[in-house]
């Protein structure tokens, strides 16, 4: 999510407690915050879930924006977080569902992507992780998922460059394990 110099004074405003620049702020993210929910979640319902929670967030946590590093940092952050909890949210649902509730309702494998799969797979995986090794955990959303260059993971940790390497070669091998070959 690459923003513009004015989404980026929006957030500044808005973090300083100016409400318009917080309502424009948000309607002018929403298209970009979907796009990017819908990158790790599979169905567009759940993106859109997804997404309304990374605004309602944005919203509610914008006071904490201290405007160190870029806001769109921030908020590839606040998404990625997001929609890795709603992931984990629909999966608790699902589980709870009984057998006299309505049935699971299973993709139909002709029209599910490989891709999608993946995701979820991935996702999973992510999940497994974050129990196991937080730290690892963090370092691996904010390079694969978020996107950010080695440097800006190490920043946005506040760890030395070698450490965010060693942290995301650690947790890629993890889930690699779980995954399998695959995984690259």
């Amino acid at each position: 999510m690459a923003l513009d110099e004015l989404t980026e004074e929006l957030a500044r405003s808005a973090a300083g407690g100016d409400h318009r620049a917080l309502g424009e702020l948000l309607r002018r993210i929403e298209p970009d915050v979907l796009r990017h929910c819908a990158r790790i979640l599979p169905y567009h319902q759940d993106a859109e879930e997804a997404c309304q929670d990374t605004l309602l967030a944005v919203a509610r946590n914008i006071g904490r924006f201290e405007g160190r590093a870029r806001f769109s940092t921030w908020l590839h952050i606040v998404t990625a977080n997001c929609a890795r909890t709603t992931y984990r949210s629909l999966k608790r649902r699902a589980a709870e569902q009984t057998s006299d509730e309505l049935p699971m309702q299973r993709p139909d494998v002709r029209r599910v992507s490989v891709i999608a799969g993946s995701r979820l797979d991935l996702l999973d995986a992510m999940e497994s992780l974050e129990a196991a090794k937080p730290d690892l955990a963090q370092a691996l959303v904010l390079r694969d998922i978020v996107q950010l260059d080695y440097n800006e993971v190490a920043e946005q940790l506040g760890i030395p460059l070698g450490t965010a390497k060693s942290r995301i070669h650690q947790a890629r091998k993890h889930v690699q394990g779980l995954l399998g070959e695959d995984y690259r």
